[in-house]
């Protein structure tokens, strides 16, 4: 490919493809557990952030901490979010499948 960042031109039409690449920036390799009530009128909920998974595995994850903890949750933008305070068993259960997990925030 030629350092020319020309993608379309009116005399000669589209010079090159547009390459959609889609990245994921990388993390320090720890999982980090929040805690949130921001926003969420008094509701809190706990936001696991920093995976490095693809979005197949990450909904098949969310889904599997959603049954362990027994409660509703959701994946926004490459975060998981669980409702209630359950940092201490959402902690654990990264640990045993081999995430390094830091609690973060309040």
């Amino acid at each position: 490919m030629s350092d020319n960042p020309l993608v379309y031109s009116t005399d000669q039409g589209r010079i090159k493809p547009i390459e959609a690449k889609i990245s994921h920036p990388k993390g320090d390799g720890f999982i980090r557990i929040q805690r949130q009530t921001s926003g969420r009128k008094g509701k809190g909920v706990c936001v696991i952030s920093g995976f490095d998974l693809d979005d197949n595995q990450l909904s098949k994850l969310a889904g599997e901490l959603k049954k362990r903890c027994g409660c509703g949750g959701s994946i926004k933008d490459r975060t998981i979010e669980i409702q209630g305070d359950k940092r201490d068993l959402l902690k654990s259960l990264l640990e045993d499948k081999g995430f390094k997990v830091k609690l973060s925030g309040g």
